[in-house]
C-alpha cells in the first residue's frame, strides 16, 4: 500500500509562533522579557525547546548554564501544551493535499520529533487527526528520527508498505531518516529554511501542496 509520511512542525504546520511564545513566557517569568523574535528566530524554534532557551539566554549579559536550560525546559513544555494552537496554522493546501492522497488510495502518516502527546493534541486541535493512519512522536519509541525505527513503525501502523513510501519533511533530520530507511525524501521550500534547503539534495522539492499529487506519482507510482 502506497504511503506518504509527513513531518509535522515546519512541514504540515507552521508552529513557530507558539513555540517561540512558550520560550518567551519562560524568559518573561524570569524578568527578562521576550528574548526571541517570532520572525527572525523561526529556524531555531524548529530545532526544539532547548535550542530556543539556549539562544535566548545567550542574549543576556550573564552566565547561563545547562542547569538553567534544564530547569526552564519543563516550564516551556507546560506553557506550550496549554497554548499549542494560538498562532499555529496548517500550511496552505496541506489538508486538501492529504485528502486527495487518501482519495487516490494512499495511506498517510505523521513521523515527528515532537513529543507524541503534544503532536496528538495539536493535530486534533487543527482538526486533521482523522486524515492520518498513524502518528509516531519523539518519545513513542526508544529512538527518534533520524533513526529508521520511528519511520518503519509509522508506515506499519498506517497499514502501508515501506518500499512504496516516501517522507515529506523540512530539515536535514528528515533527509537522514529517509536515507536510513532507503526511501525517497521530499523537502518543502516553504519551511523554516526556505528554498535554501535544496542544498541537501532531496529527491524532490515541494514548493506548494498543490504539487504533491504529481510528486507522489513520480516517486511511488499511480
Amino acid at each position: 500500500m502506497k504511503t506518504v509520511v509527513f513531518d509535522l512542525d515546519g512541514t504540515l504546520a507552521d508552529t513557530s509562533g507558539d513555540l517561540i511564545a512558550a520560550a518567551n513566557a519562560c524568559f518573561a517569568a524570569l524578568g527578562h522579557g521576550a528574548l526571541l523574535d517570532p520572525v527572525g528566530d523561526q529556524l531555531t524554534a524548529f530545532h526544539g525547546g532547548r535550542a530556543m532557551l539556549k539562544l535566548g539566554f545567550s542574549r543576556l549579559e550573564m552566565a547561563v548554564g545547562e542547569e538553567d536550560i534544564n530547569r526552564e525546559y519543563p516550564r516551556l513544555l507546560k506553557h506550550y501544551g496549554e497554548h499549542i494552537d494560538v498562532f499555529t496554522r496548517l500550511y496552505p493546501g496541506a489538508e486538501a493535499a492529504v485528502e486527495r492522497l487518501l482519495a487516490d488510495g494512499y495511506r498517510t502518516a505523521i513521523c515527528t520529533n515532537k513529543p507524541e502527546g503534544l503532536a496528538e493534541t495539536l493535530i486534533q486541535r487543527l482538526g486533521v487527526r482523522g486524515l492520518f493512519g498513524s502518528l509516531i512522536g519523539a518519545d513513542t519509541l526508544a529512538t527518534r528520527k533520524p533513526d529508521a525505527a520511528p519511520y518503519l513503525a509509522c508506515v506499519e501502523q498506517a497499514g502501508g508498505a515501506v518500499d512504496a513510501s516516501f517522507l515529506v519533511g523540512d530539515t536535514e533530520t528528515d533527509v537522514k531518516t529517509a536515507r536510513a530507511v532507503g526511501v525517497p525524501c521530499v523537502l518543502v521550500s516553504f519551511g523554516p529554511e526556505g528554498p535554501g534547503i535544496a542544498r541537501l539534495t532531496p529527491d524532490a522539492m515541494l514548493d506548494r501542496y498543490e504539487d504533491l499529487d504529481r510528486i507522489a506519482e513520480v516517486l511511488v507510482g499511480s
